[in-house]
């Protein structure tokens, strides 16, 4: 018997996940299917590749020492498609995570770039905060991730995709002059949710700074933030990008005020391993479709 691509690929998940059910999950199939990929692969290398016990899968010392080995095949396999010139015509599912902000701005050029040059490559899209997807990249339940980071784990790859400023909006419609920390404070300050930077270093300006009454008020959208600061409710930290079509129409103006958040860094993120050249070029797009709209 002689073993095949498909029983590498299921090989190197395993390894990588440690559970035969989240492979199945990543890659499509069932969880008998992936019991037999890997059953066929030991039996055609005459070896144990993994030890099963109460549910759990680890290397054995012989699979540990292969799996670097099948990854190099998988990568020589993508490379060899790339140089033949038809990596356009790869299928495959592209697991995308993005923050609202991406989503929100530049994310729809981006997968007409990435439709142009992998026709055949189907997105799953992801929008949530930055923190869940890092938590989902290194669980490998997402392949790539453009999110607040670097993400500072040794197995994950970060390219830079800028930065975002942090701005102070209001509709144009409010009275100002809002120069000060009490200006500011006689008003709604509209904020994104409690778990991001910009709610922590927010509410910590206010607290060190201002010793009157404030109400903050948080959502889990921006985009939310965005339409209340428009529509008169609030005054609203908001990423410059995301702000920008609404300044330019005139229905939002910047404030005078001096301090603002941190601005919000941005990476691609991907995973050395399982190493695909899909992953890789699709983060390269990332980079060069986010430094169009500087």
């Amino acid at each position: 018997m002689l073993w095949n691509l498909k029983q590498l690929e299921t090989f190197v998940w395993v390894a990588k996940l440690g559970s035969f059910r989240r492979t199945a999950e990543r890659l499509n199939t069932t969880q008998p299917n992936i019991s037999v990929r890997i059953a066929e692969l030991e039996t055609a290398l005459g070896v144990k590749l993994f030890e099963r016990d109460a549910g759990s899968v680890s290397l054995t010392q012989k699979g540990q020492a292969l799996l670097s080995y099948a990854e190099r095949v998988l990568v020589a396999t993508e490379e060899f498609s790339a140089q033949s010139g038809s990596t356009g015509d790869q299928q495959s599912v592209l697991r995308l995570g993005v923050t609202e902000m991406i989503a929100q701005t530049w994310l729809r050029d981006y997968l007409k770039k990435l439709k142009s040059e992998f026709p055949h490559v189907a997105v799953e899209l992801t929008v949530d905060f930055s923190i869940n997807l890092r938590r989902e990249l290194v669980e490998r339940a997402i392949d790539l991730a453009f999110l607040n980071g670097p993400i500072t784990d040794y197995n994950i790859n970060n390219i830079e995709l800028g930065a975002a400023p942090m701005i102070w909006v209001a509709s144009s419609k409010l009275k100002g002059p809002f120069k000060t920390l009490g200006q500011l404070a006689e008003q709604t300050i509209l904020s994104h949710a409690r778990n991001t930077r910009s709610y922590v270093e927010v509410t910590a300006h206010f607290r060190e700074n201002h010793n009157g009454p404030v109400r903050i008020v948080s959502s889990n959208s921006l985009a939310a933030c965005l339409q209340m600061a428009i529509d008169g409710l609030g005054i609203a930290t908001i990423p410059l990008p995301m702000a920008k079509p609404h300044l330019n129409s005139g229905a939002l103006v910047t404030l005078p005020y001096k301090w603002t958040p941190t601005p919000l860094v941005f990476t691609a993120s991907y995973a050395h391993s399982p190493a695909s050249g899909l992953v890789k070029r699709a983060a390269e797009l990332g980079r060069e479709v986010a430094g169009r709209q500087k």
